[in-house]
């Protein structure tokens, strides 16, 4: 699909980009072509941040960021998720040595892409199976950065002087790890608004295959660690909406037997 920025229009495309104090819609209201509002703006602009300053935030702006997630909806209010802050950079850095180690284990084992051509051949043939069951943690995005890890070309953590841990409780009604997101979003969006950077890290679950960090968080059923965010000054801002792709939605407005409408979003 062609790539486009998401955008009401040329004008107000052109003012996003070029005007630092660009006129803003106040909050709980709409008028067509009217321009984006404080929140729209935080939305389209965040972007995830992979280089951070060594400063950490102060504590008072990480408690805000925690409240943000605190009132995140979820099904039936039940809240299911637990946080735990990590600014110790003692802390970091021996997490960031473990998911590296645990990260160089698995792909000694699954990495068909290196090695000689028996090789690849030989774990090809039973890493598919491996891979039908585990299609989400194996797709070729997050494979691709293990193994860039597993080969000490990308950094696990980018740095982050304060992580968030999001621990799931799995005893949630209806699907936890969707409110674990939606509380994880409003933390990255309240962080931004305040002039924070944020980056979503997965690849906390590799520090899971080790006893010590979960003896040393307290993670135990029903709780499990899959994801946590990382929170710092980030260096160099970097803002500004990004391409997305064209979205093809479907409107239903009429009787059951018409078809729907087929509307582009995004141009």
């Amino acid at each position: 699909m062609e790539n486009v920025v998401l955008a009401q229009s040329e004008e107000t495309n052109e003012g996003n980009k070029n005007s630092k104090n660009e006129t803003l819609s106040p909050l709980g209201k709409y008028e067509e072509g009217m321009p984006w509002n404080p929140v729209e703006k935080v939305i389209l602009e965040r972007r995830s941040t992979r280089a951070f300053k060594p400063e950490p935030l102060p504590d008072g702006m990480i408690h805000r960021i925690l409240e943000a997630g605190r009132f995140a909806p979820s099904t039936g209010n039940t809240q299911p998720w637990k946080f735990i802050v990590v600014n110790s950079p003692e802390i970091l850095t021996e997490m960031e040595k473990d998911a590296i180690k645990m990260a160089k284990f698995f792909m000694f084992f699954i990495d068909y892409t290196r090695g000689n051509i028996l090789r690849r051949l030989y774990i090809l043939s039973w890493v598919k199976w491996i891979i039908r069951f585990m299609k989400n943690e194996l797709n070729p995005v997050p494979f691709a950065l293990m193994s860039q890890i597993a080969q000490g070309k990308a950094p696990v953590f980018h740095g982050a002087p304060t992580l968030i841990l999001m621990v799931e409780d799995k005893r949630g009604a209806g699907c936890p790890a969707t409110d674990i997101g939606i509380c994880g979003q409003n933390m990255i969006l309240a962080a931004h608004s305040m002039g924070a950077g944020s980056c979503w890290f997965g690849t906390t679950k590799l520090l899971m295959y080790l006893p010590k960090w979960k003896k040393k968080f307290g993670i135990k059923y029903p709780y499990r660690l899959n994801d946590c965010i990382g929170f710092g000054w980030p260096s160099p801002k970097a803002d500004g909406m990004v391409p997305r792709e064209t979205q093809l939605v479907q409107w239903y407005e009429k009787g059951m037997n018409d078809a729907p409408r087929i509307k582009k979003q995004g141009e």
